[in-house]
This record gives C-alpha cells, sequence and structure tokens, in this order.
C-alpha cells in the first residue's frame, strides 16, 4: 500500500467530495470520490485519491475523475474507478480495465428455503469443491479441441451453452448477453490463449469464491419480485474473472501502450497509466483483445454455474429447473465499453473504464435485459468472507452523477501481505464457525488474506451508495458456506 494521501478535498454534500483540477498539473477534470465522511477517512489512508487525479490527465476525459466508496489503491487507475473518455479524442488505457477482465459476478436464485438447505450446506460446498477446480494454477476439467478457444473468445456464453453447459435462457440475464461483439481473438497472442486454454472452468483464487447464501432481508419488495428474490430463499453467487488468460492480454498490452504513449506524444504523471487514443489501431486492438478476455470470463462463469446446479442436483436430489436456478443477473466490475451517455445536453458515444466498479443502469436503458427493463439493471455487490452481499439496482440519478456506475464490493484496507501478518487463522476459523458459515479454501494463506477485517465494512459502503443515488438496494444476503479459491 502507498503512503496516506493528504491533497486537497473539497466536500461538495454529504455524499460526494472533490479534488479540484488545479492540484496536480495536466488535470483536465476534477476529482470526484463518492463516500462519507468515515470512508473518506478510511479512503486516504492509502493514498489512492492520488490515482484520481493522475486518472484526471488523460486526454479525453470528461466531467470527472470518479471513483465509488469501495476506492482503493490499483495499478494506474484506483479500484473503484470510474472514467469516461472521448471516442474521437480520447483514449484507453489498460490500467483503467485491470489485469482480471471482466472480473464479475454471477447470482443464481433457487426456490430453496433456508431450512431446506442448512443441513446439507457442507456436502454442498464439498461437492463444489469436487466439481469445481479451485486455486493458484489449477487445470481445467474439460479439454477444448484445438481452435476452440478461438470460439471461446469470439462468441463467449454462446459457445457455452450451444456445447451444454447451462440453458439458452441464461443468455438473456448475462451484461451483454454474455458476449462482447468487438471480440477479434486474432488480436489474443499464443501465449494468452495457452494460458487461458487449461483454465476455462475455473474458479482461481484470491478473493474468488463460491458462496450459498441466506436472502435476509428485502428492502424493495417491487425489483425483488422482479428479479425472483423472496426473504429467506437460498441463492448461490459465483466470483470470479478471466484468470491467466485475461491477465496475459493485459500484459501484453501494457507493453503496447508504453509505446504508443510516445508515439502519439501523450503526457502522463504515471506511467501505470499508459494508452493510446481509442480510434488508433494500437486503442482498437486493445479494445478487441480486452473484449475476448470478457467473453472468456462470462464463459468461465458459465462453466462453473452449470457444475454448481449439478452439485445441488447430486446433493439435493431434484432437477435444477425444479429448484428454480435460475440466473438472475451477471454483471463484470473490470471493464470498457463504448456506451451512449448524454454529454452537455446531447447523446454522445463515450469509453467507460470501470475497474472495480458496477454498470448501474437505470429503468428504460435498452442494454437492460426486457424483463428488468421497467426496474432498472440488477447490480451484484459481493462481501468479502462472513459478510453479507447485496442486490442493488440501477437509478437515474447514477446515469448523471457517475455514467450508470456503483461500486463492487467493500474495498480492501489491508494489503493482502499485511492481512497475513496481522490475522489468526484458528480465530478466523473460530469466528466463522460461529456465525453458522461453513468455508473450505484452497489453503490457509487464502483465509488470512480474505479475513473479513482486512475489508471495509461492507453495510457502509453500500449504504454510501445508496444514499449517493448511484444505486438502490433491493436485498440483503448472509453466507451460510463458501468455497475460496
Amino acid at each position: 500500500m502507498a503512503r496516506r494521501w493528504d491533497g486537497p478535498l473539497d466536500k461538495k454534500d454529504d455524499y460526494v467530495y472533490e479534488i479540484p483540477s488545479s492540484y496536480l498539473k495536466g488535470m483536465r477534470v476534477n476529482g470526484r470520490i463518492f463516500a462519507d465522511e468515515d470512508l473518506i477517512r478510511s479512503i486516504v489512508q492509502d493514498n489512492a485519491p492520488e490515482q484520481v487525479a493522475n486518472v484526471a490527465t488523460l486526454p479525453g476525459i470528461i466531467d470527472a475523475s470518479m471513483a465509488m466508496p469501495d476506492i482503493h489503491w490499483g495499478y494506474g487507475f484506483p479500484i473503484g474507478g470510474v472514467a469516461a473518455l472521448d471516442v474521437d479524442e480520447g483514449v484507453i488505457s489498460p490500467g483503467g480495465v485491470g489485469y482480471d477482465i471482466n472480473c464479475g459476478v454471477r447470482l443464481v436464485r433457487t426456490e430453496l428455503s433456508f431450512d431446506e438447505v442448512k443441513p446439507k450446506v457442507k456436502a454442498l460446498v464439498d461437492e463444489f469443491y469436487k466439481n469445481v477446480p479451485a486455486g493458484v494454477g489449477k487445470k481445467a476439467k474439460i479439454k477444448l479441441k484445438r481452435g476452440e478457444l478461438n470460439k471461446v473468445l469470439d462468441r463467449g456464453v454462446r459457445w457455452a451453452v450451444e456445447e451444454g453447459y447451462g440453458w439458452d435462457e441464461d443468455k438473456k440475464r448475462i451484461e451483454d448477453n454474455g458476449m462482447m461483439e468487438e471480440a477479434d481473438p486474432e488480436k489474443v497472442s499464443m501465449k494468452a490463449k495457452q494460458r487461458g486454454e487449461p483454465q476455462l472452468g475455473t474458479l482461481g483464487g484470491g478473493n474468488h469464491f463460491l458462496e450459498i447464501q441466506k436472502v435476509d432481508k428485502i428492502f424493495d419488495e417491487e425489483a425483488a419480485k422482479a428479479f425472483g428474490i423472496e426473504e429467506g430463499m437460498v441463492t448461490v453467487m459465483i466470483h470470479t474473472g478471466s484468470r491467466g488468460c485475461g491477465h496475459q492480454i493485459a500484459s501484453d498490452y501494457i507493453k503496447n501502450m508504453e509505446r504508443a504513449v510516445k508515439k502519439y506524444s501523450i503526457n502522463l504523471p504515471d506511467k501505470q497509466l499508459a494508452c493510446a487514443p481509442f480510434d488508433s489501431k494500437e486503442g482498437q486492438d486493445y479494445f478487441a483483445a480486452m473484449s475476448c478476455g470478457a467473453n472468456y470470463a462470462w464463459t468461465n462463469r458459465q462453466l462453473i454455474l452449470h457444475w454448481v446446479r449439478e452439485s445441488f442436483e447430486n446433493i439435493m436430489d431434484e432437477k435444477a429447473e425444479d429448484m428454480g436456478m435460475d440466473v438472475v443477473y451477471d454483471v463484470c466490475h473490470n471493464i470498457a465499453k463504448k456506451e451512449k451517455h448524454r454529454v452537455e445536453n446531447r447523446k454522445k458515444d463515450v469509453v467507460i473504464h470501470r475497474k472495480g466498479a458496477t454498470r448501474a443502469f437505470a429503468p428504460g436503458r435498452k442494454e437492460v435485459p426486457k424483463i428488468y427493463r421497467d426496474i432498472g439493471q440488477p447490480v451484484i455487490i459481493p462481501g468479502d468472507m462472513g459478510t453479507a452481499s447485496y442486490l442493488m439496482r440501477g437509478r437515474k440519478l447514477s446515469m448523471k452523477r457517475a455514467w450508470g456506475s456503483t461500486c463492487h464490493g467493500a474495498g480492501r484496507v489491508m494489503s493482502r501481505t499485511g492481512a497475513r501478518r496481522s490475522f489468526n487463522l484458528n480465530k478466523i476459523k473460530s469466528d466463522l464457525s460461529s456465525k453458522g458459515i461453513y468455508v473450505r479454501a484452497a489453503t490457509d494463506k487464502v483465509l488470512l488474506e480474505e479475513s473479513p477485517e482486512a475489508y471495509k465494512e461492507i453495510d457502509r459502503v453500500v449504504e454510501v451508495t445508496h444514499n449517493a443515488g448511484l444505486s438502490k438496494i433491493v436485498a440483503k444476503m448472509v453466507p451460510m458456506g463458501v468455497m475460496k479459491g
């Protein structure tokens, strides 16, 4: 973690703080952080606001360099960062997406009750562990045919469903229907493909997880009904991304962008913001490759969903269809997208970078699935291990304030190294057990790194997000069983 930040912060209202563009030479717009007084005290501890200011220097940035309440230090952009760049005059930056392209979350409902599932939670999590490869370097269960990965990169979830992994209905409840059309597998290096092929359908490590949850409380009855969620119902959450494939795509194109910065004479305060004009060859090549990484990640979650359904069938002795195991929605929170937004009273194409931030589109947007269009886009905010997660929905105010964006989780307050040094493994296991939560992890190291105390308080982050008008709370879920990679 970096040093404490001591630059200027102007409080605009109870939930908005701004860094004036006069703070740093080259800032084209203000920095804007959505937080309350308590969260701001935590946010300035790791210098992440400096990264907000740095992003404000990017060519073509519009309105403000933004950060969500779960902001913390990242690579180039802060995690929790949001920026809109003009498609004609602006740039695209891999640092605004991150190494885990389309790291994201999928929420699955069931018609099972807490009482039905509680006695079988341990068996279910253990079955997940048998069916879903997890942990750093774990190999996939499936063997792709020669050239098949190109179809995955090109078609995303469509490929998975056609191959029998899931239901046709699943595609309609995934952001972009699980496929970015800008994908071009020719723009993905052989090394990225070689890293990705043996990892398709694996959970990975770190903060990625499978979680069995109980819907603890409904806050918005209308939206909950539209999303098929009821109090006391059991849900499953899947959190993972594009594995080694996405990481290699990022690594490859960061090098390309470092050369592009010199070629196009772009002045940057931090080389980690390496970028290229969006309409340049370098910019378009990265966008096409990144889209492939996004498609890989959606396919990855689709395969895992298939095995989660099979696990429930094996343990509950019922068909997944009879248990109502429908996808509620799937969101990505590390992505760059070309979207239409209102800029100075006219609609304009912009490239939105969301890094550790979730799209939260308001009712009426065509990108929201028809079944949810009157309610707004479902937003899934996972908590850290052992704490609550939230289902929210997009709001009109978020379209005006933050390009239809919201937070993506709790946000770390302690590095992984710091967590390993600070926490006691037996106490973590004891605390989780006392809450009735069964946890199984690939390694003890992961349990230490993912201790709840290493994160901000999720309830506070979500409350600020709600009060700032970025997204509206629909339901709160609490964990019953957790599988960690």
